[in-house]
């Protein structure tokens, strides 16, 4: 059994900053997880990576950058080179052989099988001296998968590491971004996968919109206001709810227009509930309930997605990744470490019960500093 050190990035759809996390792993059921910090983009950046969803609209072909992408895609590429650096001067034992780069997704089209993320893999492994792994979406989209979601084969792995107290299987791990994705891992077998709705996305236009701040720190807006009902049965007839997993979602696939109308604490409240509802929707999809929900992400901060869910969960447990003694802001983070290790060895990336895929498949594009 060979070990390999590797770092993980991670810009997720939330587009608040770059997760990094380091791991011990062999890309199969041995993961020995290492520090991890994150890298938080300003708010002007931030704005500049939100404005580019626009151009992305205009891709055809996912090499394209139209507009201002091929400018941004540098910038984003140089932000997660300063990242690594600094993050291995402060921790200099870590000798890192591999690195799993996500790059910052503006554009997520399965129905037309194609997924874009902003990132320059050859720039990063010159910038750093490190190899690198990336574009690992891509290949599971030419096999007819969704390209999405690619965490499961690391909740896998977690799952068979769980305490033994915490065993409960069936257990779905939920990891709450811009878009909330669900992992099933059964006691036997492959896990099932698919992202289940929106996450924090809603929530953070909202309060960026009506309340001029870019989330909802805590919850504290949300506390203030009420449920919309008819609001959130609205979004949940949402004819994405009743098709078959798999299936993915870009961040614009569901809007604001539904909450139109309402207070600014009463719309944050209620997108809260819609968040957690559509998270407990998913199991319409599982072969059996969970006994046992792990959350993940950003979400889980959010007390009233959390207290939803609980409500909502009909006798199952639902903890916090940190319950479980796993680390949930790092996460997505360790997995795409995780990934470049199993893609190093040619193994499997997603699965047909995580994506659609024809047959298991690996991916990821290797690149020599």
């Amino acid at each position: 059994m060979t070990l390999k050190c590797a770092l993980g990035l991670m810009s997720g759809t939330s587009m608040d900053g770059i997760d990094i996390a380091a791991l011990m792993t062999d890309g199969e059921k041995t993961v020995t997880r290492g520090p991890a910090g994150f890298v938080p983009y300003d708010a002007q950046f931030r704005r500049r990576i939100e404005a580019s969803l626009e151009d992305a609209k205009q891709i055809s072909e996912r090499t394209q950058r139209p507009g201002g992408l091929a400018a941004l895609e540098v910038e984003i590429t140089r932000r997660h080179v300063d990242a690594v650096k600094k993050f291995l001067a402060d921790h200099p034992d870590l000798k890192p052989e591999v690195i799993g780069f996500h790059g910052q997704t503006v554009l997520h089209r399965p129905d037309q099988g194609y997924t874009v993320q902003l990132g320059d893999g050859p720039l990063l492994a010159r910038s750093t001296g490190i190899p690198v792994v990336n574009d690992m979406r891509a290949n599971d989209m030419v096999h007819g998968g969704q390209g999405a979601p690619l965490v499961p084969a690391y909740h896998a792995a977690l799952a068979g590491s769980l305490p033994k107290e915490r065993k409960s299987f069936p257990v779905c791990f939920v990891n709450i971004g811009g878009i909330s994705n669900v992992t099933f891992v059964p006691a036997d077998g492959d896990p099932i996968a698919f992202d289940s709705g929106p996450g924090n996305a809603l929530i953070d236009q909202w309060v960026s919109l009506q309340g001029g701040v870019p989330y909802d720190a805590d919850g504290m807006i949300a506390s203030e206001g009420g449920v919309a009902r008819d609001v959130v049965g609205r979004y949940l007839e949402s004819p994405f709810f009743g098709k078959p997993a798999p299936k993915s979602l870009d961040r614009n696939d569901f809007t604001l227009d539904l909450a139109a109308g309402l207070e600014l604490a009463d719309g944050a409240r209620t997108l809260a509930a819609v968040s957690a509802e559509a998270i407990l929707k998913a199991a319409d999809h599982f072969p059996e309930t969970p006994k046992l929900w792990i959350i993940c992400g950003g979400g889980r901060k959010n007390p009233h997605i959390v207290a939803d869910m609980r409500a909502g969960a009909q006798g199952a447990e639902v903890l916090l990744a940190e319950d479980v003694g796993l680390d949930g802001d790092s996460m997505e983070a360790e997995a795409w470490a995780y990934l470049a290790v199993r893609s190093l060895k040619g193994l499997p990336l997603t699965f047909p019960t995580t994506t659609g895929c024809k047959q298991p498949v690996a991916g990821g594009v290797y690149v020599k500093p």
